[in-house]
């Protein structure tokens, strides 16, 4: 028996009409343009941008090496007119509301981290603190004769106690 292959089948460019299987093609496709447009800029040593606008309107992607708001204004620069006019209008109509709530984010987000920041350091000073006072937790080659004496003190206490609390609950010592 012999086995014929299609191989992959040629699709009709043209706009899908079902809504949600326009949803589930560009949910596909989207990161496909990205990556492209990230590998062209990087194998070639090219600046590019790429805004998608999501099929219902709602939402914007974009990708650009070095950054798509500098690649649009350097573009927008060099083409001045009515058409780039317009274009500009566009563009800030979408991107100054997500640039404030991501300015908005990002302040937050890095006075999160100066507190966790001054956190960090009171805990590492109160630790430290802490450490130089409580000797009996240093090294013991780091211990003088008073506190050797006071250690070996406390250590046969607590030897002694033991020995007590065995011999009361009728167990034997071996």
């Amino acid at each position: 028996m012999v086995r014929t292959y299609t191989g992959r089948k040629k699709t009709e460019n043209k706009k899908i009409e079902s809504e949600s299987s326009l949803n589930v093609t560009f949910a596909k496709r989207r990161p496909s343009v990205m990556k492209k447009a990230n590998e062209l800029s990087t194998l070639c040593g090219v600046q590019s941008a790429v805004i998608i606008f999501s099929p219902n309107g709602k939402s914007v992607y974009s990708f650009g090496d070095p950054s798509p708001e500098v690649l649009v204004s350097g573009y927008l620069e060099h083409h001045s007119g009515a058409q780039s006019s317009q274009t500009s209008e566009w563009v800030e109509q979408f991107q100054n509301p997500q640039t404030e709530i991501l300015n908005t984010q990002l302040n937050s987000m890095l006075a999160r981290l100066e507190s966790e920041q001054n956190i960090t350091k009171k805990l590492k000073k109160i630790k430290k603190e802490n450490q130089e006072k409580s000797w009996y937790n240093a090294p013991i080659e780091n211990l003088g004769i008073e506190e050797l004496t006071v250690l070996k003190n406390a250590t046969l206490e607590v030897k002694k106690q033991a020995d007590q609390g065995i011999t009361e609950f009728g167990g034997s010592r071996g």
